[in-house]
């Protein structure tokens, strides 16, 4: 056994989102998202699960806070919902809303758990929707209004805030694919995804117009591109695929322009960014820091068949999660460290990985989970190659706190490192939570 020790104030904490866990999506004069709408929405939600009452958080946060500190977790990332704050997008702030987030802020800080604070999780409120969703610039200047409110309350205790959560989700899964809310199919997906990134950069501004000394970034979803084989034709497909998940982000974000070869090929299918004069300039605006989010990579192939991006993903043999996602820690040490070399963020933290596994309560009433626990440590050894290599970063936060409502999902998919008991909202740490808090006292991760 090799011991792998991190620097020291490396931070450790877990992650949550405010519709996957909160639950009384009715309560307290919150408004409809465009989450609420999808459950509602036959066939498009697993088994016909919906958001209520998910984790009931918003009623156990105090013993879920309990649970985190007993874990030793330094800090916890969790997401406002836009609903509960603004109902209708705009206009009218719910104090309730904030008196929510306001308890559960000093409860963290009580406990001496640093928050990070997520403006948006995927929830957009259905009336913001109505008028025409992500695809609408007013949806951008909204989310600005929205920012503004929730750091004006909550910024004086709060010092590191992300923007957005995997906008590529956000825009593609949700205006493209329909996979998720708002379930729109072939839809302006370019538009969304503009949009979301100028929102980003007019949140940013709102937040340091508030509180200066805030540090602010966003997470981005990552899935690294690995071709099928040496051929140029598979070399080609990859990059592609880099572009069309990968680059079309972070390019903007660091580069203040989208990739060429993507707009070029965006544009023979029809398809450009509705981009305005000083768009980029906003977009680009520094960051404090890069949120990371990694659960595999993406093997690719060319495929002449498979319509304007031409490329097929492989299902190359190895490890797999219940998601069915390759496990491949090597290709979070060369995210990481092409990150640091191309885009040069300055600081990174892992915000979210970890694997969902099949778990179930053991008749000695505990979860055993050897999976997730190999899962998170070859995971970490990568983070800590990746930090030996010179990279940046700053913490990790293992995905996810407890069993969630894994949207299009359901209930059937279970990321926690708590075990839920959906029926009578009984938590119980599973191994891989002692695993973390042990990983958490020594600062350290053994290899082998």
């Amino acid at each position: 056994m090799t011991t792998r020790r991190f620097p020291q104030g490396f931070l450790w904490g877990s992650a949550t989102a405010a519709f996957q866990i909160e639950g009384a999506t009715r309560e307290d004069g919150r408004g409809e998202s465009i989450w609420d709408r999808f459950c509602a929405t036959p066939g498009k939600v697993l088994n016909g699960d919906t958001g209520d009452p998910a984790c009931d958080h918003y009623h156990r946060w105090r013993d879920d806070i309990t649970l985190m500190k007993s874990l030793g977790l330094q800090a916890y990332r969790f997401s406002i919902a836009w609903p509960r704050i603004i109902p209708q997008g705009r206009g009218q702030v719910n104090p309730a809303g904030l008196d929510f987030y306001d308890r559960l802020v000093d409860g963290l800080l009580d406990a001496g758990i640093r928050p990070f604070v997520t403006l948006y999780h995927w929830d957009l409120p259905q009336a913001l929707e109505d008028a025409g969703g992500w695809p609408a610039r007013d949806t951008a200047s909204a989310f600005a209004d929205y920012a503004d409110v929730v750091v004006r309350r909550l910024g004086d205790r709060v010092k590191h805030w992300i923007t957005l959560n995997e906008p590529w989700c956000s825009a593609f899964l949700g205006y493209w694919t329909g996979d998720h809310a708002p379930g729109v199919r072939e839809g302006p997906v370019l538009a969304a995804a503009h949009h979301l990134l100028l929102g980003h950069g007019l949140a940013l501004a709102a937040l340091r117009a508030a509180y200066p000394d805030v540090q602010a970034g966003i997470t981005l979803n990552f899935s690294p591109a690995d071709p099928a084989s040496d051929s140029d034709a598979d070399r080609a497909a990859a990059w592609r695929y880099d572009g069309f998940f990968n680059r079309w982000y972070l390019d903007p974000l660091y580069r203040g322009t989208y990739p060429e070869d993507m707009l070029q090929l965006y544009a023979r299918l029809g398809q450009t960014p509705p981009v305005q004069p000083d768009d980029m300039r906003i977009i680009a605006v520094p960051m404090d820091f890069l949120g990371v989010n990694y659960y595999s990579r993406a093997v690719i192939r060319d495929d002449p068949q498979a319509g304007g991006l031409r490329y097929a993903h492989e299902r190359p043999e190895g490890e797999y999660t219940h998601m069915d996602w390759e496990v491949h820690p090597d290709s979070l040490r060369r995210l990481l460290e092409r990150l640091h070399a191309e885009y040069a963020p300055g600081v990174l933290y892992i915000t979210e990985n970890g694997a969902a596994y099949p778990d179930e309560i053991a008749p000695d009433g505990g979860v055993h989970d050897p999976d997730r626990i190999r899962y998170i440590a070859r995971h970490l050894v990568a983070c800590h190659d990746a930090i030996t290599a010179g990279v940046p970063l700053r913490g990790y936060f293992v995905w996810s706190l407890m069993d969630n409502f894994e949207w299009a999902f359901g209930y059937s998919r279970r990321f926690g490192i708590i075990y839920v008991d959906y029926a009578t909202q009984r938590r119980i740490l599973k191994d891989s939570a002692l695993f973390m808090r042990q990983v958490i006292a020594a600062n350290a991760v053994e290899e082998g």
